[in-house]
């Protein structure tokens, strides 16, 4: 049975709205955030009051990781991720001061003021690392390959990228504002809208839970409204797998509105790209900032390799959005011991990893 959303029609969003920007009139620069001596004290006495009773990142809470005398900057990064532009860019969490395991409390404790870490995958990481086990194998999941992502949506309200060592070569990110893409439609073609909002069955890439079905048994809509919030949900290869396995064929109308989302959120007018450094870490909203990467070589030295670490984040403060587009409804895909992120469509399931996790 469907959930209710809201029967808003297409209407253009106001040219003022805060979370509707372009790259073309937006720069870097104006997402940025250069952490001073002051929160990277702040950081750093939050992260040795936890080290003082655990070593695991994902045991920390909120109340754990104090950050009282930042609180208001914190709240501030938060307000501009929710309600803003929807994109913080943090600079300054410098690996010189910092080993990557205390970046990772770091990342993870600050994430808890954003909102509550879910799992990413069935192997119920809830701080993920964005680095290649795969290579361009499609069926590995995609923050563990190194092939080329499209314009995308994750399954979350909010995602956090840090990154702790950039590609030897490639792995460019790209962000654009999905309010802007739906104002673009409206104004090239309109005829599009109705489908983008009546939306499409996803396959689940086998992370669906034991007894769940591959494919999502409603349609999720690619721009939708609640409570007056334009949201959107997208990848277009898990669209097209779940095509396939129903045996419904996408309508040459179908086709040309999702080639009408791509054209518009991969041109460079609308996509803020750029390579992310060491240090930095990339904060934004899910439901209103599409994300992307161009594919990358690693450097033989494994130390050496591209590396993020990853947060999926269920906001304390969400945005209202359809019920539809929350797939594993706030909880994270449910971890599934002893599986990998690898799916193989002919077996059915994911393989196991070896001992050392990799395949």
């Amino acid at each position: 049975m469907s959930r209710a959303t809201d029967a808003a029609q297409p209407q253009p969003l106001p040219a003022d709205h805060p979370g509707l920007w372009r790259a073309a009139e937006r720069d870097r620069e104006s997402f940025c955030v250069d952490l001073q001596a002051r929160h990277l004290d702040a950081l750093e006495r939050a992260l040795r009051a936890v080290q003082a009773r655990t070593d695991d990142p994902e045991a920390i809470t909120r109340a754990d990781f104090d950050l009282g005398a930042i609180e208001a900057d914190v709240a501030r990064w938060r307000d501009e991720v929710m309600r803003g532009s929807g994109l913080v860019i943090l600079r300054g969490l410098s690996p010189e001061r910092f080993s990557r395991d205390e970046l990772g409390m770091i990342h993870f404790g600050l994430g808890t003021h954003f909102g509550t870490a879910m799992s990413q995958s069935v192997m119920g990481d809830r701080l993920g690392h964005v680095i290649d086990v795969g290579g361009k194998d499609p069926k590995e999941r995609a923050y563990r390959n190194s092939a080329e992502l499209d314009m995308h949506t994750d399954a979350c309200d909010v995602v956090a990228m840090l990154c702790l060592q950039s590609a030897r070569e490639g792995g460019i990110s790209g962000y654009v504002s999905a309010l802007a893409i739906y104002n673009e439609i409206l104004a090239r073609a309109p005829a599009a809208m109705p489908i983008l909002m009546r939306g499409f069955h996803y396959h689940r890439f086998g992370e669906e839970a034991p007894g769940e079905a591959p494919v999502t048994e409603e349609r999720i809509p690619v721009f939708s409204f609640h409570a007056g919030e334009l949201s959107v949900n997208y990848l277009r290869s898990y669209i097209e797998m779940a095509a396939e396995e129903l045996a419904r064929p996408l309508s040459c109308d179908e086709v040309a509105a999702l080639d009408r989302v791509d054209e518009i959120a991969l041109d460079k007018r609308f996509a803020l790209c750029f390579l992310t450094r060491p240090g930095e870490a990339v904060w934004f909203n899910n439901l209103t900032v599409l994300h992307n990467r161009t594919a990358f070589e690693d450097a033989d030295d494994p130390a050496l390799k591209r590396h993020f670490l990853r947060l999926w984040l269920v906001a304390h403060d969400p945005r209202p959005a359809d019920p539809r587009l929350r797939i594993y409804e706030g909880k994270g895909i449910a971890p599934q011991p002893g599986r990998s992120t690898y799916f193989s469509r002919e077996l059915g399931f994911s393989r196991f990893e070896d001992d050392d996790g990799r395949m």
